[in-house]
């Protein structure tokens, strides 16, 4: 039966930064063909108000490619919300209507990303630093350990070469 099959689709959730432009994206499917009959409409909750969007909103579709989407300029903190989009495309009066819930975050100040930069660059400059005394310290282990070593085999072979010569028997010194 006509009338009974139109679907709308939009994203579940846009996030934007406060000041900026965001396109709300709406497109729909109707089991009849597009005609002089079409009608859009876009609301915002929570309110009533249309105002609050008086020369912020403009359209932003393609009826041809069955996009009714507008764009919302200069976005504020106030235009939280959940839009909801409706399309009739008669005889296709009954359907889904597409919502979309809008979340305007603030812009992230010059000092809070500074900041970011400052504590990131300090950790990581702080690593190199632990890291490289950690491969200093194990390098002079080695090396004192190795010299050891060889004091103690220099040691020994000394040992041994006197060991040697008390074995042999002494020669007379020549006047």
């Amino acid at each position: 039966l006509p009338g009974e099959h139109r679907v709308i689709h939009t994203a579940k959730e846009v996030v934007a930064v406060n000041g900026t432009n965001q396109r709300l994206r709406c497109s729909f499917s109707s089991s009849s063909p597009v005609g002089q009959q079409l009608a859009v409409s876009w609301n915002f909750h929570p309110g009533h108000e249309m105002f609050l969007f008086k020369d912020r909103v403009t359209w932003d579709g393609n009826i041809e490619r069955n996009d009714v989407s507008i764009m919302l300029w200069n976005l504020q903190p106030s235009d939280n919300g959940t839009f909801t989009c409706q399309v009739t495309n008669w005889p296709d009066v009954f359907g889904t209507i597409g919502e979309v819930r809008l979340r305007v975050v603030q812009k992230v100040n010059f000092s809070e990303i500074h900041f970011l930069v400052v504590a990131i660059g300090s950790a990581s400059v702080l690593m190199i630093i632990v890291v490289t005394a950690v491969i200093i310290c194990r390098q002079r282990r080695r090396k004192a350990r190795a010299k050891r070593l060889e004091v103690a085999d220099t040691e020994g072979k000394e040992k041994e070469s006197l060991k040697m010569g008390e074995e042999k028997e002494p020669v007379p010194l020549e006047d």
